[in-house]
């Protein structure tokens, strides 16, 4: 499988056809911004041809939960390219992410936001800074699993597999070879994550090292962030996992000057789709004051992934231009270095005035010096060998004494199983927890082989059968026990993969 981002060969043709794009015009400023966007494409030469696309809030409205039609969908596989406004998700009621939806739905699983400086045009304490963040996109806490298991307790289930973080890994290193890109940086919280998290950055090291040429490092996420903020001119390329790549994307973009100025592309191997990091901002929408530079980042993107990288430049240098020239959208004004507060249809005149010119001062684009095919290989399931060794029992108990349930579960005749050990929110409160616990009504109790033992200090685990395990639960329903939800226990070729209680 080839993937690429700023130059996609398979979309350019021969004949020079018209590439028909998927074009949703969004809510609150999108429709100004994207009316704005276009006419700059439009002017600008691009050999496109919108499809639009009714997605959003009044499609949500209509009683349609999804917030996109089904001739959308059509219109978007037939496409293959989207270049999407802000839309709005209303408040309640259930309504789940369009953008989630579509990026997950549609394999989208890379999404890069390049973030450059445009000092002293647009403030920032950071000139230089030249970043691209690399999220993975379709795991992590956005899975959007959650359940409540007891009056108290809500959980949110964190995924993280083995062909995500290959595939976002091998994209972030594979971007960096083809633009030129010196450092690749992991951002993990595996400290604590340790096998989520710990996975991650195992596989980062792992691709890392098929690429001997890019300088490679890991930091745990929160002092990442922090040092992110501070010197980002010492980072180049970061890879990391969806929550933490949507926080730090918009770090980058605020402190270089305006999260209204970034656009994003979301890569998958069939579509992909081009939209601003920003969102639809309802409050001003209708005034023509809103900046459409994500959006036109977005769409530079967007025609330099479809092989137009000429006009892609183009557009952005013509972009360059109409920042250095000091017409400037309410968002970015400042008296003494800008010249003209413009509207959003005014900023669009400006950068069309400009085309086929480049920037004095700042940094031309020459997105055509690209690398090339971005190339990411199927994913090749290893075998190992499972084996079931426990099981984790959430109980829903009101009482407040470990002690007292513990004492319990150990009356209960447990199948050749024995109670190992109790955790409240993780922490070990039984046997020997401390008083000071503060305990819930959520009580994770772990069952293990009664053969079970401690060699040198760590815990060496017998195979179970299933049957046990059923034969447990049956046993705990009976006795008065209300199980919210099992997890079993495994080991594979022979080590443990599962987390220890704090304390145990």
């Amino acid at each position: 499988m080839e993937i690429s981002f700023l130059q996609d060969s398979s979309l350019q043709t021969i004949t020079n056809k018209k590439v028909k794009v998927a074009v949703a015009k969004g809510d609150g400023i999108g429709p100004e911004i994207m009316d704005a966007t276009l006419r700059i494409l439009e002017a600008a030469g691009a050999n496109i041809e919108p499809e639009f696309i009714e997605i959003g809030e009044q499609v949500y409205l209509s009683g349609n939960t999804s917030g996109i039609k089904a001739e959308a969908w059509e219109i978007i596989d037939r496409n293959k390219v989207i270049l999407k406004a802000p839309i709005t998700t209303p408040q309640g009621k259930g309504y789940k992410s369009l953008n989630v939806t579509l990026r997950k739905s549609l394999g989208m699983y890379a999404n890069v936001r390049p973030v450059n400086a445009l000092h002293p045009y647009v403030q920032t304490n950071f000139p230089n800074m030249d970043v691209v963040v690399v999220r993975e996109n379709e795991e992590d806490l956005y899975a959007g699993i959650e359940h409540q298991q007891t009056q108290d307790v809500i959980q949110c289930l964190k995924l993280i597999t083995r062909p995500g973080c290959e595939r976002i890994i091998r994209y972030a290193f594979e971007y960096a070879k083809a633009y030129g890109r010196k450092k690749v940086t992991c951002m993990v919280k595996d400290n604590i994550m340790k096998l989520t998290d710990g996975l991650f950055h195992k596989i980062f090291v792992e691709i890392a090292a098929e690429y001997p040429e890019i300088v490679n490092n890991t930091q745990i996420i929160d002092i990442g962030a922090a040092r992110l903020s501070a010197n980002p001119i010492d980072y180049d390329v970061i890879v990391t996992s969806n929550l933490y790549g949507d926080i730090i994307s918009d770090i980058v973009a605020e402190i270089a000057g305006s999260v209204g100025m970034a656009g994003s592309a979301n890569i998958g191997a069939n579509v992909s789709m081009f939209e601003a990091i920003h969102g639809s901002a309802p409050d001003i929408a209708g005034q023509k004051i809103a900046n459409p530079s994500g959006l036109i980042n977005a769409a530079i993107s967007m025609l330099a992934h479809i092989g137009q990288t000429d006009t892609a430049d183009k557009i952005k240098n013509a972009w360059l231009r109409a920042i250095e020239d000091g017409y400037h959208t309410a968002d970015i004004y400042k008296e003494g270095v800008s010249v003209k507060k413009t509207s959003t249809s005014e900023f669009a005149d400006a950068v069309i005035d400009r085309l086929g010119l480049s920037p004095e001062t700042l940094k031309s684009s020459n997105l055509s010096k690209g690398g090339g095919q971005i190339r990411i290989p199927e994913y090749i399931r290893r075998d190992e060998h499972k084996e079931l060794v426990g099981v984790d029992v959430f109980i829903d108990w009101k009482g407040s004494s470990p002690e007292e349930i513990g004492n319990a579960l150990n009356r209960v005749n447990a199948f050749n199983l024995k109670l190992k050990m109790i955790t409240n929110r993780g922490v070990k409160v039984f046997p020997n927890g401390l008083k000071e616990t503060y305990c819930t009504d959520h009580w994770r109790c772990r069952f293990v082989s009664i053969d079970a033992e401690i060699e040198i200090g760590k815990p060496v685990y017998k195979v179970i059968e299933y049957e046990q395990v059923v034969e447990l639960l049956s046993k705990l329903y009976h006795s008065g026990f209300d199980v919210i939800k099992t997890e079993n226990l495994y080991e594979f070729n022979g080590k443990r993969a599962f987390s220890l209680g704090q304390g145990e």
